[in-house]
């Protein structure tokens, strides 16, 4: 039986969540600001790490913030290395922001 798998935004608890099998198995926190999603944590259920569901969900999740003509800010370090090596997804990145914001 082949796996269920969706990524739904709880705006609610501003996070997107990846659920697998109708049981929540992780989240990515963000906090939205002037057409703005600043991602703050990714977390994925220990039982549920390896089988590529952070992957999917930073796909999802940035997938949903293209179609919604948002941009990102990925102050989380999972999300800002997942667009790494995804550059088809850079230009969601507000780096003028980010680099005001950089600590660095």
């Amino acid at each position: 039986m082949e796996s269920s798998i969706i990524v739904r935004d709880d705006p609610d608890r501003h996070r997107f969540e990846i659920v697998l099998d109708g049981t929540t198995a992780g989240y990515a926190v963000y906090h939205q600001r002037g057409g703005r999603y600043f991602f703050v944590h990714t977390e994925i259920a220990d039982e549920d790490e390896g089988q590529g569901l952070g992957s999917a969900l930073a796909r999802g999740a940035l997938d949903k913030v293209r179609a919604r003509s948002a941009t990102v800010i990925p102050l989380c370090p999972f999300i800002a290395g997942w667009i790494d090596k995804h550059p088809e997804y850079d230009d969601l990145v507000d780096h003028e922001l980010l680099a005001t914001l950089s600590t660095d």
